[in-house]
């Protein structure tokens, strides 16, 4: 993976379940990752199983776009030919209704 968050970046990150009775518009999304048209989206974070909870888009399919978990060792671990997902470093937090992507998935606006 390039650019890996470092522990202090994922420490600011809630643990699962901390914004679980939070809208999912209003859920702050903290990290930002991606490889070629697919992203994910960090809302919630454990340290102890380096587990996310948060909202994914694979290959641009906003049709098939949900909120779930996914491992950062699982993150780490895609490698297509050389390029891995990347950390977006000017992402800032932000209220995931905000995110176009996460939005137009969400409300079926694609």
């Amino acid at each position: 993976m390039w650019n890996e968050p470092t522990y202090r970046q994922l420490q600011r990150i809630p643990p699962l379940y901390a914004t679980e009775s939070t809208p999912w518009e209003k859920k702050t999304i903290y990290e930002h990752f991606f490889i070629g048209s697919s992203d994910w989206y960090a809302a919630e974070y454990d340290p102890n199983n380096r587990l996310f909870f948060g909202f994914a888009v694979l290959n641009n399919d906003l049709q098939c776009g949900e909120w779930g978990y996914f491992g950062l060792d699982e993150l780490r671990g895609i490698d297509v030919r050389g390029i891995q997902v990347d950390r977006d470093l000017h992402w800032e937090e932000q209220p995931a209704g905000d995110i176009e992507t996460i939005v137009k998935s969400m409300t079926g606006d694609y």
